[in-house]
């Protein structure tokens, strides 16, 4: 089989790794990929939101399978116009992926399906946030409509600054969401859809927020482990069956059937669990540490969800222990991170390329916010978390920030579901 991987994060790093293992995988390219995939796969020069140009890459490689990446192809229709030309493609349609390219769009699914979520209110003008924030109270959950790359929410308890994160949203053209606060620990789990079967994947926690302690601004993501000792017995196959499956059945009842990777972020609060919002592909950085557990050849998956074959394969194998993954991020992300800098220790092991390129000079140079996902599998999350850490003191970025805490509340037992 030959694969084509769209986009050029961390999470594609991830995905050309596990892919390049899988022994079905005759040939691998990763468009425009990063200085690390430029190791697994080989790279072609793409603008990865023009459907047209996903759409010519994958017919002049001849590719077998097309996995679109980023969120954003697959919302500007990516997945359609790889279908069009006849070859198969892992991603949903740009209708589909209207479940996280609008977060008013998947709230109204969700009510239809009957699936749990916060109470919501949509918000096109001023007036109108003023008050929906006053009828859902603090904290308040602000969030912007559209796509934000993880960065458009914020939830804070300070109304001023949730009005003015409101009025922002708003005078960039966007539609605001106010959502009623959710208790409890978060969890993010993956599943595969062909459009009709689902497939969970193990649940994984994300940490948002930059600094140590949950602290900082909201990011893409700051560091992930896998899996949850602390989740609740059942909790995978409850959210099967009261969240993902009614969505899938949902969608194809609208006639939007949704092939891909439905993420369902989720908040176990007092009252059950609860939908935060819903993902239309991998989530970065949980797939760092999802992938390297899953022994099941991946390929081979991907290829049955977007051929309509799912229910025909076997149960998922996974193998025990336990992974982390650490971000390392330029200085100033995520409001304004520095670029161009160089890095040493790149080509460590477990090293995850996220915002990388090749300067002139042959080296690796920091090119976005995020610039390396650092992984590491241990026979539990202790030694994972321990590892991790002993290979991030090999990575040298000037300026960069990572967060020391990730795991840490789960290895020592400080997490509890309701």
């Amino acid at each position: 089989m030959r694969v084509l991987v769209i986009g050029s994060g961390a999470r594609e790093h991830a995905l050309c790794v596990a892919l390049q293992s899988d022994p079905a995988v005759t040939a691998l390219a990763c468009a425009p990929g990063n200085a690390g995939t430029v190791t697994l796969a080989q790279a072609f020069p793409l603008d990865a939101a023009d459907p047209v140009a996903v759409s010519a890459l994958a017919v002049e490689w001849q590719a077998d399978l097309v996995v679109v990446g980023p969120e954003v192809p697959l919302v500007a229709g990516a997945a359609d116009a790889v279908r069009e030309a006849g070859i198969a493609c892992f991603g949903p349609s740009a209708q589909a992926a209207q479940v996280e390219g609008s977060k008013a769009f998947a709230k109204h699914v969700m009510t239809a399906a009957g699936v749990p979520t916060a109470q919501f209110w949509a918000v096109g003008g001023t007036a109108e946030l003023e008050t929906a924030l006053d009828e859902a109270g603090a904290p308040y959950v602000v969030k912007d409509d559209g796509l934000a790359a993880g960065k458009g929410v914020l939830v804070t308890t300070d109304r001023a600054a949730a009005v003015a994160h409101g009025r922002a949203v708003l005078d960039a053209g966007h539609s605001v969401v106010i959502e009623e606060f959710l208790d409890g620990p978060e969890v993010s789990l993956f599943a595969l859809s062909d459009g009709t079967t689902v497939v969970p994947l193990l649940p994984a926690q994300d940490h948002k927020r930059r600094d140590d302690g949950d602290g900082g601004p909201n990011t893409g993501g700051m560091g992930a482990y896998a899996p949850l000792p602390w989740a609740p017995e059942g909790l995978v196959e409850q959210v099967r069956t009261t969240v993902l499956q009614p969505t899938i059945d949902e969608m194809a009842r609208r006639g939007e059937p949704f092939s891909g990777l439905l993420y369902a972020g989720l908040a176990l609060t007092s009252r059950g669990v609860r939908v935060v919002e819903f993902n239309a592909r991998f989530g970065d950085p949980e797939t760092q540490v999802v992938l390297p557990l899953l022994e099941t050849p991946l390929a081979g998956l991907l290829y049955a969800a977007a051929t309509g074959t799912l229910a025909e394969q076997p149960p998922l194998r996974w193998r025990d222990g336990a992974a982390v993954t650490v971000v390392v991020a330029a200085s100033g992300y995520p409001e304004r991170p520095r670029l161009g800098d160089p890095v040493t220790g790149a080509d460590g092991e477990g090293v995850l390329h996220a915002g990388t390129a090749l300067g002139a000079d042959g080296l690796v140079h920091s090119a976005g916010g995020r610039v390396l996902a650092v992984t590491a599998v241990g026979d539990d999350l202790a030694a994972a978390r321990q590892t991790v850490y002993e290979r991030l003191a090999a990575v040298r970025l000037a300026g960069a920030h990572w967060r020391t805490d990730i795991a840490l509340a789960a290895v020592e037992g400080r997490i509890t579901a309701p």
